[in-house]
């Protein structure tokens, strides 16, 4: 990992005014200190891999919803600040995708979240859905999950070379 990927702001969600919400909320905060644990034993036994494979059959290494390719002069590390400036934050409770740098995401509460990741080759993907905490199952299976590009593209404009597809 790049030293600077851990100077980047933590992701916030909005505490939640329903009793059950504050339930996962309050299991979330304790849970995703041994998330990055968990998650890399489960790569090295095989298990994240199966997992992935039974709930997003035919995964091919990437989530959907190419933005776009990073601008040539820019770097990876200056677009994930600038995310962070825009209220963006290290979202670590996910699974990685194959070349993935950093993936960071703003909730819009604590039921949904813009999740973007940046990879290795200049690529940036990017969704909406719903957040891991509030709704765990949905989040996983991907109901709920679009595409928001032309909000991606304002977001991105200067930043990323927009993709034609």
């Amino acid at each position: 990992m790049e030293k600077w990927i851990k100077q980047l702001p933590h992701s916030r969600i909005e505490y939640p005014a329903a009793f059950l919400d504050r339930i996962k909320f309050w299991f979330w905060k304790f849970y995703s200190r041994f998330y990055p644990l968990i998650r890399r034993a489960a790569y090295r036994l095989g298990i994240g891999k199966l997992f992935i494979n039974y709930f997003e059959p035919g995964h091919t290494g990437r989530q959907e919803f190419l933005i776009g390719l990073l601008h040539p002069s820019r770097s990876v590390r200056d677009f994930a600040f600038f995310l962070a400036e825009q209220g963006y934050g290290s979202h670590f409770v996910a699974w990685k995708d194959s070349g993935e740098l950093v993936s960071l995401r703003r909730t819009t509460g604590f039921e949904r979240q813009y999740h973007i990741r940046i990879f290795k080759d200049g690529e940036v993907r990017g969704h909406y859905e719903f957040t891991p905490e509030c709704h765990p199952f949905l989040h996983m299976v991907r109901v709920g999950f679009e595409d928001r590009i032309n909000e991606f593209k304002t977001l991105t404009q200067g930043w990323v070379v927009p993709s034609d597809s």
